[in-house]
């Protein structure tokens, strides 16, 4: 026989003040008057429950995003640009996280890489007058809400560690609303400001640090248009290792005479599994949503993404790459992990597998793509992959939109692509953004000092478009935190103030 489980808990009061009760709704109502339930429309608009009893961060992350219109600039389900649990996975993997739960400082590594702007504070670099001056702030407006990392026993509840974001402040009893996402187990309930500084005033076992609060909110500008750097696969421990630790000794050589030597030094030395590091941002649809017309926002993102590379294009570093590209000596390793044809294929199988659902498949076979390249707009043309995959005896038409530099027109069709020629974001322009993303301090050991010059003249970011700049200044904070992730310093003190 199966075991009955349990259904929900009865909510421990006092302490805490039942939402939905008579006292509960008093509250809300006096609060409301203040001016401290302001942000508590927006968050109750995206109100969900943690699918996983160890996602009570991603849940409450995945709420606050959503509350804060923050679009991730990729598609969730069908047409739908959406963040849900499952596309947080930026910086621990998801069976991870459900395995072992989630920290504080990878909240808020997760919410950076989101897009959004993040103060974090843990409890020893803050003080209780500072945490109810946030919470004021936070509560009076929509364009900023606030997340608590705290323990439930002081609510004399059971369980542990849990994040949720706070929806509402009462001033004259100073109570906060704290809207658990494990409404599986409680609801919504008030708190004592003074009782929940104490809950987050403990310490997390797995990192012995103590919990805390952030504050999310919108950055003014879209973070990344064109390219992300991704951790959903092992190997990006060794790239981040590679970049941060390894590429300054090898600059530290007596050997390096000019900027050529350097990046041929670079390139050659690339571990096996640069290419799945930095990733395209693409868009992929089903083929029957629009046929094989853009809409609008579309057109726009395209445009946007293809001014992005015509600036990377424009840079003297691109051009130092793409003469080395050129040369007989060259490591093609960028480069044949970048072939438009595996991309497509592969590209394809995964998002079909998104698109239907089936977040985890992973058996679906391209067996047929398709480059086209077609006029939007003043005879500008733009490029789209269909492509046909088969995955669960289902068969699916998918569309991806590639940002091109050059275009050709026509179209060709088969199923290995190798006849096709096309102009698309070649490796080139791949290393050119990575190396343009590597903190200035990277090239600091390179001893001869004109070369040096030359070399921070090439990367400097100071003039560069502001585009660009933004997308290289999102990549660098992005392989900042994933450093860290990977030395397992993401929970530092040292950290978290400040995650903008």
């Amino acid at each position: 026989m199966a075991a009955a489980g349990l259904y929900r808990r009865k909510l421990p009061s006092p302490p805490a003040i039942e939402f939905a009760s008579p006292e509960g709704k008093r509250l809300f109502t006096e609060a409301y008057q203040s001016g401290t339930m302001e942000g508590f429309f927006k968050l109750i608009s995206h109100f969900q429950t943690q699918s996983e009893p160890a996602y009570c961060g991603l849940a409450t992350l995945a709420m606050v995003l959503n509350a804060l219109a923050i679009d991730p600039g990729r598609k969730w389900k069908g047409p739908w640009r959406w963040y849900d649990e499952s596309m947080l996975d930026c910086c621990e993997p998801l069976e991870k996280i459900k395995a072992e739960g989630i920290t504080f400082g990878t909240v808020a590594c997760l919410a950076q890489c989101a897009g959004a702007e993040v103060k974090a504070f843990r409890t020893n670099q803050s003080t209780i007058d500072d945490f109810r001056a946030h919470v004021i702030k936070c509560t009076s407006s929509e364009d900023c809400h606030l997340i608590v990392s705290y323990h439930r026993k002081p609510f004399n509840q059971t369980g542990t560690g849990h994040f949720s974001p706070i929806g509402g402040y009462h001033a004259e009893s100073d109570m906060a609303l704290i809207l658990d996402v494990a409404r599986f187990k409680y609801p919504p309930h008030w708190v004592p400001l003074a009782l929940l500084w104490e809950a987050m005033d403990t310490i997390d076992k797995t990192t012995g640090r103590p919990r805390g609060f952030m504050l999310i909110s919108i950055h003014q500008k879209v973070p990344s248009l064109l390219y992300t750097l991704s951790c959903r696969d092992e190997r990006w421990v060794t790239m981040a290792k590679y970049l941060m630790d390894e590429v300054p000794i090898l600059l530290k050589s007596e050997d390096l005479k000019s900027v050529p030597l350097v990046l041929s030094i670079l390139l050659e030395s690339l571990p096996a599994c640069a290419g799945y590091f930095i990733n395209w941002v693409l868009e992929v649809r089903r083929q029957e949503e629009n046929g094989s017309s853009l809409s609008k926002e579309e057109k726009e993102r395209l445009a946007a993404k293809e001014e992005i590379l015509q600036q990377v294009h424009e840079t003297g570093l691109f051009k130092c790459v793409t003469d080395l590209s050129s040369s007989s000596n060259s490591n093609h390793i960028l480069e044949e992990k970048h072939l438009l044809s595996e991309i497509a294929a592969n590209v394809c199988c995964q998002e079909a597998a998104l698109l239907s659902g089936e977040l985890t498949s992973s058996t679906g076979i391209c067996s047929r793509t398709c480059i086209k390249c077609f006029k939007v707009n003043d005879d500008k043309s733009t490029t789209v992959v269909s492509g046909t995959v088969v995955s669960g005896g289902n068969q699916h038409e998918v569309d991806m939109l590639v940002p091109v530099s050059k275009a050709t027109s026509g179209c060709c069709c088969n199923s290995t692509l190798n006849n096709c020629t096309v102009m698309h974001p070649a490796s080139t322009y791949v290393l050119t953004v990575l190396l343009l993303a590597l903190p200035p301090n990277t090239w600091l050991d390179i001893k001869d000092k004109s070369l040096l010059s030359e070399i921070q003249g090439l990367v400097s970011t100071e003039n560069l478009p502001d585009a660009l700049q933004q997308e290289v200044l999102h990549l660098r904070r992005q392989l900042h935190y994933l450093k860290r992730c990977k030395d397992k310093e993401v929970d530092d003190d040292s950290t978290l103030c400040w995650f903008t």
